[in-house]
């Protein structure tokens, strides 16, 4: 690029040379010779001069590599004698770590052989202290001596023969939870409350079967979230006797003699009363066709209360009657007694026919209503059946989704299934007694109606008026 610049200054000067020729031809041809010997030293001068600097440059650069090199290869060479002393130590410390096994086995056999039978003594205390500890980390008489199982823990998780105040605390833990087991005690303990805070109350404690306060009982279980156990309400307390019982428990005094409740499974059977469906939970098992079973129910048994009442008070009102001569509407036999004194024939088939007719119109006020009550009672079993069906439908089904492995899929459909053939049941049996009662009642009306009107023909009949 410099070289091309300075030669086209030299052309440039060659042509302004050659302008001027023609008026002094000698003159311009020496100067044009002079311009051109400078511009060519100058293009030589700095391309030398490029050069050198070039080489300077290069040579320079080529030190710094060399430099870099010897730099590199001393480091590698200090990194692979780093290696090789720490593969030597290595070495040396897997050397030193088989020797220390060999002493500690043979330091263990000789303490083995030292030990004798007190090796066993270790291994029945380990063994009774884990046993101990797992009985009383889970037990009511905790709450009331808190920490004791740490001193269990200790004991069953050392690796050094235990010493006499660690046997001696076992021990004195074995008798305290023997003793405790047969002795009702009062005492202020931590209840964790539903929103998981905890307060102080006084706890009645019997053995370690059961625990109440304020009348309510309790549970001694892990906390959610934790490994810690603490006592806490039952979410759903017994029924009302047995926490009456807690109740005449916790209010004892002195020597007095009260009547309690335990649970001998140690909180299992109070556990399950919360698991256990209250009435309103098996109903809502029963879902849609046990609702329909309890509605019929309810209104076949208010039916046939009321028919069995009304005729109950219309047989009281018909027996009534019978007594008195003077009839009245307000009864059955009123009525068919008024019928007859209307009667303005002496014909005795006539006054028959007349009677007839008056009975005929009291009948169906006194069976309406029995056929429904007795359709109802028919009805409640099929509805029962009709949910059984679906319920099993629906465990099939489940099954055919899920499989056998969870019992508690199919749970639902069972519990559909049995609760409604149960609803349909007890909705069919006092609906078929009503039925039996009122229908009773309403033929023994009919009947007294029949004799009655019987009686009256007969009295007509040998008053000579036919």
């Amino acid at each position: 690029m410099k070289f091309f610049k300075l030669a086209g200054v030299s052309l440039v000067a060659g042509v302004a040379a050659l302008s001027m020729d023609t008026s002094n031809g000698q003159l311009t041809s020496s100067a044009y010779a002079q311009d051109t010997a400078v511009t060519l030293d100058q293009v030589l001068n700095a391309v030398r001069r490029e050069r050198t600097e070039v080489s300077a440059e290069n040579k320079e650069r080529e030190a710094r590599f060399v430099a870099e090199r010897n730099q590199q290869s001393a480091l590698l060479n200090r990194a692979k004698a780093q290696v090789a002393a720490a593969l030597a130590e290595s070495t040396r410390l897997e050397g030193v770590m088989a020797e220390n096994q060999t002493t500690i086995d043979t330091l263990d056999a000789e303490l083995a052989d030292k030990q004798g039978e007190f090796q066993e003594l270790f291994g029945a205390a380990r063994s009774a202290a884990a046993d101990l500890n797992a009985q009383v980390e889970r037990s009511l008489i905790s709450t009331q001596f808190p920490g004791r199982g740490q001193t269990l823990t200790e004991l069953a998780q050392t690796e050094k023969l235990p010493s006499e105040e660690q046997l001696r605390d076992l021990w004195e833990i074995m008798i305290q939870q023997i003793a405790e087991q047969a002795k009702t005690a009062t005492y202020d303990a931590s209840i964790v409350l539903a929103d998981g805070t905890a307060a102080q109350d006084s706890v009645t404690r019997i053995g370690p079967y059961v625990a109440f306060a304020d009348g309510k009982y309790l549970t001694y279980k892990k906390l959610e979230g934790s490994d810690n156990f603490a006592l806490q309400f039952l979410p759903r307390q017994p029924s009302g006797d047995i926490t009456s019982a807690a109740s005449r428990v916790e209010k004892a005094t002195g020597d007095d003699f009260v009547r309690g409740a335990i649970d001998p499974s140690l909180g299992v059977l109070l556990g399950l009363v919360v698991e256990t469906p209250t009435v309103m939970e098996r109903i809502d098992q029963g879902r849609f066709i046990g609702k329909v079973i309890l509605v019929a129910a309810a209104f076949g048994i208010l039916l046939g209360i009321y028919k069995w009442v009304t005729l109950t008070m219309t047989a009281g009102a018909v027996r009534s009657q019978v007594r008195r001569k003077k009839p009245s509407k307000s009864n059955p036999l009123g009525r068919v007694m008024l019928a007859y004194e209307n009667t303005q024939s002496n014909d005795v088939e006539t006054v028959a026919l007349k009677l007839d007719d008056a009975i005929l119109k009291e009948v169906p006020k006194l069976e309406g209503g029995l056929n429904l009550v007795k359709v109802l009672a028919a009805t409640a079993p099929l509805l029962g059946l009709l949910g059984t069906v679906i319920g099993m439908i629906n465990t099939f089904q489940a099954i055919t989704l899920f499989g056998t492995g969870d019992p508690q899929i199919m749970a639902s459909g069972i519990s559909e299934a049995l609760v409604t053939t149960v609803l349909g049941l007890i909705a069919a049996i006092p609906l078929l007694l009503l039925h039996a009662f009122a229908a009773g009642a309403s033929k023994r009306v009919s009947q007294v109606l029949e004799e009655q009107a019987a009686g009256i023909i007969a009295e007509h009949a040998e008053s000579g008026r036919a």
